[in-house]
């Protein structure tokens, strides 16, 4: 499969917290994706972009907390997840980057 730059705009960055390198003992691996992003585009991103089979993908939509910056209110911006399960025997090293 090719990669074309449309699959860059997809897949913003991989997420690197404590609960993301639990899920990764089962094969899954997390990115935090564009919000238009469907599941199907997701999936042929991850592919195109590591050379890897995705198995499944599962996506979740943050809302962002409301937070005082400089003591004015204020809004984080809403962030979408792609929970990206692959299958066996094929890994990717989201150390490296994009």
């Amino acid at each position: 499969m090719t990669t074309k730059p449309e699959h860059y705009d997809v897949i913003v960055k991989p997420l690197i917290t404590e609960k993301a390198t639990l899920v990764g003992e089962a094969n899954a691996f997390v990115f935090q994706v564009a919000k238009d992003a469907n599941k199907p585009s997701i999936k042929q991103a991850v592919e195109a972009l590591f050379n890897v089979k995705v198995k499944a993908v599962n996506t979740t939509i943050t809302k962002g907390k409301t937070k005082r910056f400089k003591g004015r209110p204020g809004v984080r911006s809403d962030v979408k997840k792609a929970y990206v399960t692959l299958e066996a025997g094929n890994t990717i090293d989201v150390s490296t980057g994009l």
